[in-house]
């Protein structure tokens, strides 16, 4: 974006690509070539290295305990963004995960870190994403219609406000980029038709839809509880392709292809029945968060 605002470019490609059947771990990889363990952790390290917890999924988990016990938030109101997107994965021939699950299968699905189990991880693939991002006018005598980029935002912490740093824990930067894209547009929560938003974790996605302003501080639980508003024929249709939890963790480049799909009217079965004018898509959580509003182009 910044390249064509400047001038330098009229289309840029923007693509992701991850082979992570076939990669080593990061482990191996660094054994392989000769690496040590890591003798003098620091920044954010410091703090998590000597209880053996250098995981996202470890990080989140803490995020999620302090805002459940805090908003009384149950797993079941969880298991609500897991079950609704494997449904929507049904529909989608590219998903990996398709089969159908119950609450039954959610609760009793082995737990990994607590609150967050097998279930609320999302899944690693082979894949590629690709989009183009276009200057307007250019965009304008292509065979597609073009889908304007109506604001951004972006939020990014270092050192020890990373994850467990912030004054307001246990928000993360994705309110700081929800806050910044409102803020360059006259749009509200109430004009947005689908959302797209970052699911590494279960949870994760239920503070992309506060952080956006679907629902209060703490509401999240009580707004997804039993999935009926976030299903395809839903208040607010979510993760519409599956998400990276059932389709695959493209690292948040699979939601933005879906926004434009379905902007289009091309997702085929999954296809949601209202018109889609405007749609968010987020992505990132933690210490990085990235937020796009997306609207149809005259």
């Amino acid at each position: 974006m910044a390249a064509i605002s400047a001038g330098y470019a009229d289309h840029v490609l923007c693509w992701r690509a991850l082979g992570e059947r076939w990669e080593p771990s990061y482990g191996n990889a660094a054994a392989e070539a000769g690496g040590s363990p890591m003798t003098t952790p620091n920044g954010f390290m410091e703090f998590i290295a000597p209880y053996r917890a250098p995981s996202a999924a470890i990080w989140t988990a803490l995020h999620a305990s302090t805002h459940m016990a805090g908003y009384g938030i149950t797993r079941e109101q969880m298991s609500a963004i897991r079950i609704n997107q494997r449904r929507n994965a049904a529909l989608n021939p590219k998903a990996i995960y398709r089969d159908p699950i119950t609450l039954d299968d959610y609760m009793s699905a082995r737990m990994i870190t607590t609150p967050l189990s097998l279930l609320d991880c999302d899944v690693p693939c082979d894949g590629a994403t690709a989009v183009i991002v276009s200057r307007l006018d250019a965009a304008r005598s292509l065979r597609h219609k073009p889908i304007v980029i109506e604001a951004v935002g972006a939020g990014a912490q270092d050192k020890m406000d990373t994850w467990l740093g912030r004054t307001d824990y246990p928000k993360m930067s994705m309110h700081d980029a929800a806050d910044m894209m409102w803020s360059r547009t006259d749009l509200k929560p109430k004009d947005v038709d689908t959302a797209h938003l970052y699911d590494g974790f279960t949870y994760l996605t239920m503070f992309w839809l506060e952080a956006l302003g679907f629902c209060a501080e703490g509401e999240s639980g009580a707004f997804i509880e039993g999935g009926a508003r976030i299903a395809l024929d839903g208040e607010l249709p979510l993760n519409t392709n599956g998400g990276q939890l059932s389709e695959g963790r493209m690292h948040g480049f699979g939601h933005l292809y879906e926004a434009v799909l379905q902007m289009r009217g091309q997702a085929g079965e999954r296809q949601v029945k209202k018109e889609v004018n405007v749609t968010v898509v987020g992505n990132g959580g933690g210490s990085l968060g990235g937020a796009v509003l997306l609207r149809r182009g005259a």
